[in-house]
């Protein structure tokens, strides 16, 4: 569930994750499977367990696109320069 309670570790959510991997996909545009899994376990303790949920929440809400063959997923959201 996305709704934070009084235990939840404000760095340690869903939103925190897609915000890092958004963050990140809007500087490069594409970026591979695994580095952006890497760069989630990098930077936050737990962060490969909320590495997918944070993925398909980021697909829900229309801002990314997988690629299977080239295992990349690519920012698609508004750009901001068009």
């Amino acid at each position: 569930m996305l709704r934070p309670t009084k235990h939840s570790h404000p760095d340690r959510t869903v939103i925190n994750v897609s915000l890092l991997l958004l963050t990140r996909l809007k500087t490069f545009r594409v970026g591979e499977y695994g580095e952006l899994r890497a760069l989630a376990r990098k930077r936050i303790v737990g962060g490969d367990v909320l590495f997918l949920p944070a993925l398909n929440f980021l697909f829900l809400m229309g801002l990314i696109e997988y690629h299977p063959k080239t295992d990349a997923v690519e920012y698609i959201g508004p750009n901001e320069a068009v």
